[in-house]
């Protein structure tokens, strides 16, 4: 592979790409979850000799492990065939919403080996501070000191802006207020000693997507996810798109026309916007006007399984799949993107009808010559978020990020003194 040209017309040196056609390799074998050297050969491009040293380097370092021998044709000998080794490298997650809080290992592979979880009204960051390093403390002794010592860094999944839009979400500002002039990841850094990689909870949950859902297949989509508010992320060439601010795919603010439901709040603005009319606390507010008083995600739950079903749940369905269509038509359109992957907090159902009524209305709205959007269901529900905030260390670690060959992406932990260890 030749190196690229940056920005300011210097090619990248060997280092970067060397980093990056191991992490190519890496890529390759998420994807197809085992290989051999000849498919990751021709998957990344590269003659057999470099993929020979990568695997070497990357088995030295313990990320590859063989497991097993396949005949790939009539002669020669058996192909080694190769996988990423789960054991390979650890990350904790912290994904902190509105509405709670939930923390996590995972190993290389993407299994949860920990969790803990707090289902409250988001507290004071100081008083979520201390409860989020006892949380790590307590995963630290369950996971034990070899996988910790394998650990790539703590991964912070939180919403931007969390003083703004408590009219619309129903929330107390005493608290919330607090969260916009405090840096919850640089204390957690500071408090745990662990590098911590920030990232907005809808951008997070779309890089677990990517990294371990539907992003095996697909390398563009845009994600959405609906929770206490509604977020998501965008997905271009395999890499998720952060823009200036590291809030692109804020899908909350895209303006839509105001809902129609008697539940809702008016608008202040001359349009309404995504997040008043798509969210869980728009969910829960039209469900109370109906006399259904809902406090958890779990009552929500056990409530949308009642038979016969609430009539407030598709009144609500239906205003939302009509505020999502134009910001789905929106969106693709700009990007030339043809799918979306929309997640939410709840295992119900609740988002299968909405992904159902949803791909059924885009089929009737598209334009003319226009390509319907595909609308596919999130692969982690729930964990997404949590997930997300694990996979970041991850992601920044182990991901063929195009940064890295102009040198703008930061380094950061490598697993190389483990190869020299071996």
């Amino acid at each position: 592979m030749s190196a690229r040209k940056t920005r300011t017309g210097q090619g990248s040196n060997s280092a970067q790409v060397r980093l990056y056609n191991e992490r190519i390799v890496l890529q390759a074998l998420r994807r197809f979850g085992e290989a051999s050297k000849a498919d990751l050969a021709r998957a990344a491009g590269l003659t057999n000799n470099a993929i020979g040293a990568i695997i070497a380097y990357l088995g030295a370092a313990g990320l590859v492990v063989e497991i097993g021998k396949k005949r790939e044709g009539q002669r020669g000998q058996p192909a080694t065939i190769l996988a990423l080794a789960p054991e390979g490298a650890y990350s904790i997650g912290v994904r902190i919403d509105r509405v709670g809080c939930e923390t996590v290992c995972v190993d290389f592979g993407g299994r949860i080996l920990a969790s803990r979880s707090h289902d409250t009204l988001l507290p004071p960051p100081r008083d979520m501070l201390a409860a989020v390093a006892d949380d790590i403390k307590s995963i630290e002794r369950e996971i034990g000191p070899e996988r910790w010592e394998r650990l790539a860094g703590i991964g912070l999944a939180q919403p931007y802006h969390l003083g703004s839009w408590l009219r619309e979400l129903e929330l107390p500002a005493n608290s919330f207020r607090l969260w916009d002039d405090f840096d919850f990841g640089a204390a957690l850094e500071t408090e745990t000693g662990i590098p911590v990689f920030v990232e907005n909870d809808g951008n997070a949950a779309a890089i677990a997507e990517l990294f371990y859902g539907h992003g095996r297949v697909l390398s563009d989509f845009v994600y959405l996810f609906i929770g206490g508010a509604v977020g998501g992320g965008i997905v271009l060439d395999g890499d998720c798109l952060r823009g200036n601010r590291g809030n692109a795919g804020d899908f909350a603010m895209i303006p839509v026309p105001a809902s129609t439901l008697p539940s809702a709040p008016r608008p202040e603005r001359s349009f309404d916007v995504l997040l008043t009319r798509t969210s869980l606390a728009g969910l829960r507010r039209h469900l109370r006007w109906h006399g259904h008083v809902v406090a958890t995600l779990a009552e929500i739950g056990d409530l949308f399984r009642r038979e016969p079903r609430p009539v407030a749940f598709d009144e609500w369905i239906d205003d939302a799949v009509g505020a999502f269509v134009p910001a789905v038509l929106a969106t693709t359109a700009t990007l030339d993107v043809d799918h979306v992957i929309l997640e939410g907090d709840l295992d119900c159902g609740l988002v299968e009808t909405i992904v159902e009524r949803l791909a059924t209305a885009l089929v009737a709205a598209t334009p003319e010559s226009v390509p319907v959007p595909k609308v596919i269901d999130g692969s982690f529900r729930a964990r997404a978020g949590a997930l997300g905030a694990a996979t970041l260390p991850l992601f920044f670690n182990f991901s063929p990020r195009s940064s890295i060959l102009t040198g703008a992406a930061p380094m950061f932990r490598e697993f190389r003194d483990y190869a020299v260890r071996a």
